[in-house]
């Protein structure tokens, strides 16, 4: 554990101190895959092994990863020629894999299975002619990667104010899709909005928005309704960190803040507060939690009462690329030959 800036003090003014702690919380199973693939990659093929952009938005997630010997870069063409690396749990447009290939580079894809799923309902939309409106965040990098499925046929939604300014050709055409991480009630809010103007809409087949930002805003909903103070751990470039903000002040929260590690706590939040409530983002190790929880016990706040609104079981096998290798490294061996070293 870091050694913390400035140790938070118990306050006696403050009568019943307890923390409500969010469930579930913490890593998904797409962030997991991510992680322990470039774990995996720096195992089999040995440091260095790149990555393309941050493997998940996680601050300390991504320097521990560096520490084993990961550099994580903007672009394909930082990475040298022949070498491995690895494309974030956020998705990848086409471009960026011709381009990897066009380098020679061994790719091993991350990308979220559920992120995945949003590009194939991009390719099979355009493909049958259909406008998409994606609602998401233009500029981040899974809402770069799934417009770039079908660049021609989608328009980003940024906001609900978006939606009453966006113009299509066919009304009769259009379907909306989201980026995995938003806000479930803004997102709504944002159909809606499209829809009053285009009542043909189609939805896509399934929700875009993924399972564990749905859980998540669902849990802090109803511990924000019973707390004084929200603490969010998550990193500032985590859409569904600060979604988990946004969600906690508008469930009831009377304040809520975003920390990546628990030093980030100031004591002044905890002045005249009952109540904390605590959760993190699909990105965040639990062991960041465990810490504000530390420090949050040294500041008296020591009954710890876990609110559960869900389970969750479901888990993501290694990408293919890792699974490829490691049954021709058996295969090699059963065979008594060396195993082969390529990537994908």
């Amino acid at each position: 554990m870091r050694a913390a800036s400035g140790r938070l003090q118990d306050n006696p003014v403050v009568g019943q101190k307890r923390v409500l702690l969010a469930a579930p919380r913490g890593y998904c199973a797409g962030v997991d895959r991510a992680v322990v693939a470039v774990e995996k990659a720096l195992e089999r093929y040995g440091a260095p092994v790149y990555v393309r952009k941050q493997i998940v938005h996680n601050i300390h997630v991504v320097t521990e990863l560096e520490d084993k010997g990961a550099i994580f870069v903007e672009e394909v063409d930082e990475v040298p020629e022949g070498a491995h690396v690895v494309f974030s749990a956020h998705g990848v447009s086409p471009a960026v894999v011709n381009a990897a290939s066009d380098r020679g580079l061994h790719a091993i894809d991350a990308t979220c299975p559920l992120v995945t799923k949003v590009h194939r309902e991009a390719v099979r939309f355009a493909r049958d002619d259909f406008e998409i409106l994606l609602i998401g965040h233009e500029g981040h990098e899974e809402v770069e990667g799934t417009a770039g499925e079908a660049p021609d046929h989608v328009t980003i939604v940024n906001s609900p104010d978006d939606a009453d300014r966006v113009q299509v050709k066919d009304p009769s055409k259009v379907v909306w899709l989201s980026q995995t991480t938003l806000s479930v009630d803004e997102t709504m809010e944002t159909v809606n909005r499209l829809r009053s103007r285009f009542p043909e809409l189609h939805n896509p087949p399934s929700d875009d928005i993924c399972y564990a930002t749905q859980n998540r805003q669902v849990a802090i909903k109803k511990v924000a309704a019973a707390a004084d103070l929200v603490i969010v751990v998550g990193s500032s470039n985590s859409s569904n960190s600060v979604r988990l903000v946004e969600v906690a002040l508008e469930y009831g929260a009377k304040a809520a803040y975003r920390v990546d590690y628990a030093e980030e706590v100031q004591q002044e939040w905890l002045d005249g507060v009952e109540t904390v409530g605590v959760t993190s983002g699909a990105s965040v190790p639990e062991v960041l939690v465990r810490e504000v929880l530390a420090a949050l016990d040294d500041a008296g706040y020591r009954d710890v009462e876990e609110i559960k609104t869900a389970e969750e079981d479901l888990m993501f096998s290694l990408p293919k690329e890792l699974r490829q290798d490691a049954a021709g490294q058996r295969d090699a061996r059963a065979l008594g030959g060396r195993p082969s070293g390529g990537g994908a």
